[in-house]
């Protein structure tokens, strides 16, 4: 999974995507550019180079990830061996998983219905549109 030999640096945009943080490399980039990626404490380009031992702070979505760089890939590969490229902080670890179960606590109340609306059901939701559109 490592990179050309000699290789202990890489761009970042290519590491995120190789560690499987983003789907595409322009993602990666794109993220990278909107300030949702710190290396260091600081905003960082796509160009930066990282290196083993690099702290990152990544941001996606509702989720943020405060890992450390254990090795360096170019190249994109299955989950568990892109698991091994980073190390993640155990607090930041467990505040990923109490947010998620709270979002997951709040959705618990909702229950979807089992039908499709009825007739009345339907002149009854386009009525609460149109006082919304007020």
């Amino acid at each position: 999974m490592e990179g050309p030999p000699g290789a202990a640096e890489t761009r970042l945009d290519i590491w995120l995507w190789a560690a499987r943080f983003f789907k595409t490399r322009s993602l990666a980039k794109q993220a990278i550019e909107n300030g949702k990626i710190e290396v260091g404490g600081q905003r960082a380009k796509a160009s930066r180079s990282v290196r083993a031992g690099d702290a990152l702070a990544i941001v996606r979505g509702d989720e943020t990830f405060r890992v450390e760089v254990v090795a360096i890939s170019d190249n994109r590969g299955p989950a568990n061996v892109a698991r091994t490229l980073y190390k993640e902080s155990e607090e930041s670890r467990v505040a990923r998983e109490t947010r998620r179960a709270e979002a997951q606590a709040a959705r618990a109340g909702y229950k979807a219905p089992d039908t499709k609306p009825d007739k009345r059901a339907r002149k009854l939701i386009r009525a609460l549109g149109d006082i919304d559109a007020l």
